[in-house]
């Protein structure tokens, strides 16, 4: 079994790790309170959610299993090399199981918060039903060829290519909107960090063993951070270039969705009467 070279490069990636997990967890939060402060969702693209439920399901399947079967990790080794390490690490695990935790509950708050006229798209509910059903009719052709690395790769790829599709909706309610409004920029700096550590993490490991094998024999972790880092800068950029904020100006999105909410019974009405 693979064993790390140096100690600081060790104690480097777990700490790099745990920080990406603390951000990547911590990025869920800003959206839940902003719905809870606003008592609305407007402004959430719901199909992020349910493709983002699928996504972070999938990687939590992929990240578990990976981690904790030793049949697994004895297929893997046998594929890559004897000498290579799991390039899974427990941050992995707890994160995926953080996310699909939040995801749930945001999804929860669209349905006993104002959403407006927003729904779930039949696209996304077509996505969401192929993806599962795609996923139970590998697992019924592994099954009997104890194929249990394939499988997951199956579903680490599943999470790869819902990473892309996922941001999508929202980048694009953003551009019809020409507002961020209800969008938390909180959650995608601290999901661009989490990102940005995660890459940072494969390279220490890749440093450390003097081999790049991990790149690709975790691919889905890669194209992961890869993908987050580029849609991220996306929602940056439309947030504080294409649609800021500012001060003062009157924008009736704004103010029905943001200010109009926050407000008193009272202020409102003095807000009418002006």
């Amino acid at each position: 079994m693979a064993s790390w070279n140096s100690v600081p490069m060790e104690v480097l990636y777990q700490t790099l790790g745990w920080i990406a997990f603390v951000c990547w967890s911590l990025s869920f939060y800003p959206q839940v309170l902003l719905n809870y402060r606003r008592k609305s969702v407007v402004g959430l693209n719901f199909d992020f959610l349910v493709l983002n439920l699928t996504k972070h399901s999938s990687y939590l399947i992929y990240n578990a299993s990976l981690f904790f079967s030793s049949t697994i990790q004895r297929q893997y080794r046998e594929k890559y090399g004897s000498g290579e390490m799991i390039p899974v690490a427990a941050n992995d695990v707890c994160f995926s199981i953080h996310a699909v935790l939040l995801t749930g509950i945001t999804l929860f708050q669209v349905l006993i918060y104002d959403r407006g006229t927003q729904k779930v798209s039949k696209t996304c509910i077509g996505i969401s039903s192929i993806v599962w059903v795609t996923a139970i009719v590998c697992l019924i052709v592994a099954w009997p060829s104890d194929s249990w690395l394939w499988l997951v790769s199956v579903f680490n790829t599943i999470q790869v290519v819902m990473t892309a599709i996922k941001y999508i909706p929202q980048a694009f309610m953003n551009f019809q909107r020409k507002s961020t409004v209800g969008w938390s920029i909180g959650n995608i700096l601290l999901d661009l960090t989490g990102g940005l550590l995660n890459f940072g993490q494969l390279a220490v490991q890749s440093i450390d063993q003097g081999t790049w094998v991990n790149f690709y024999g975790n691919i889905g972790k890669t194209l992961l951070s890869l993908e987050v880092v580029f849609f991220d800068i996306v929602f940056i950029l439309q947030h504080y270039v294409l649609y800021p904020l500012k001060i003062g100006e009157k924008n009736p999105v704004i103010h029905e969705e943001v200010i109009a909410p926050l407000m008193k019974p009272s202020e409102t009405a003095n807000t009418s009467q002006v």
